[in-house]
């Protein structure tokens, strides 16, 4: 059975990777030793309820049209799928030796440049007007995520 998801779906995916990234950075951050490290990840935690908040802003918006399912799913597959893959693809559950910051910094990279790759697609399927920008900005932000990790990462290799 393939799906089509509606605007409240992808937002509230969108919601999931982003708690799920908070959980994520909160979590390391209780693990690491190292005082700077624990004040990054604690601040990427909070970036991550940042974006939950633009989206939560952004699916309130939504219409009821907007929220109408797009494919007949009496068992909610759809809902359920989309959960699977929040929770598989971005920031997912995993055994990670959080206790070395390598790591945490290449997990992080790789879960940031997924998040990327999903809030692009996101972008094309977000009417002009329901918030377009503002997933662009989320992704900027993400970006920005991408090379702080990337320099932490670097120089945890000198």
């Amino acid at each position: 059975m393939s799906f089509v998801f509606n605007a409240d779906e992808i937002f509230e995916m969108a919601l999931q990777i982003e708690r799920n990234g908070e959980k994520f950075y909160r979590d390391s951050a209780k693990q690491v030793k190292d005082s700077e490290a624990e004040d990054l990840l604690t601040r990427l935690a909070d970036m991550e309820i940042e974006h939950q908040k633009v989206f939560k802003g952004m699916k309130s918006t939504l219409t009821a049209a907007d929220k109408k399912a797009m494919t007949y799913d009496p068992n909610n597959e759809a809902g359920l799928y989309l959960a699977s893959l929040a929770n598989t693809k971005v920031f997912f559950e995993k055994d990670l030796d959080t206790s070395k910051l390598e790591g945490i910094f290449r997990s992080a990279l790789v879960a940031e440049k997924d998040s990327i790759a999903f809030y692009l697609g996101m972008k094309d399927l977000v009417p002009m007007g329901s918030g377009k920008e503002k997933i662009e900005d989320v992704i900027k932000e993400e970006m920005r995520h991408i090379r702080i990790l990337g320099e932490r990462l670097a120089a945890l290799k000198k």
